[in-house]
């Protein structure tokens, strides 16, 4: 089991346990498997040669994970073909691909840490209370290189918007 870092974050200023270590810019990410909506296997490498945006949620069906989705979804249309936004959850895919029928999501990729936690812990961001991912932000340059990270300490908050997506221009 990877470093255990009690306090990583907070809900409503009540600490939790983060598991993993946080990843920093410089860093080569991390290439682990999640799982898309149809539950088929879909590794952060496939999408190597596109900027990656990765948004981090705990769960959809709560209101900023909705409304942090729902923004990503409404910039993908701006950002181009060289873009993918990734939004990553723990959630059931099944629970993940009923949100993004529900809620219209068609532009990013919604894909699922459920099965092994495997991204949240390589990233630093599996709650071990609730085995649910912190709310945060990467990007990634084509080769996957990490040229932005935002760990977002309370989970009631948005994360900065307008950084990652100025880095999200910047690395295309």
């Amino acid at each position: 089991m990877s470093k255990e870092r009690h306090g990583a974050v907070t809900i409503k200023g009540n600490a939790l346990t983060v598991i993993g270590e946080p990843v920093s810019v410089g860093d080569q990410a991390p290439d682990v498997t999640l799982t898309d909506n149809g539950l088929k296997p879909v590794k952060i490498s496939d999408s190597n040669g596109k900027v990656r945006l990765i948004s981090v949620v705990p769960s959809l069906d709560t209101g900023i994970c909705d409304a942090q989705t729902r923004r990503m979804n409404e910039e993908a249309a701006g950002l181009g073909d060289d873009v993918v936004i990734l939004t990553v959850s723990a959630e059931h895919p099944f629970n993940q691909k009923r949100w993004c029928g529900d809620a219209g999501v068609d532009a990013v990729q919604v894909l699922s840490d459920h099965q092994a936690m495997a991204f949240g812990e390589a990233y630093g961001l599996w709650i071990k209370e609730w085995r649910l991912d912190q709310r945060a932000m990467f990007v990634l340059d084509r080769d996957g290189k990490v040229t932005y990270t935002e760990y977002i300490p309370e989970i009631a908050q948005f994360p900065d918007y307008d950084s990652a997506l100025a880095a999200v221009k910047e690395a295309v």
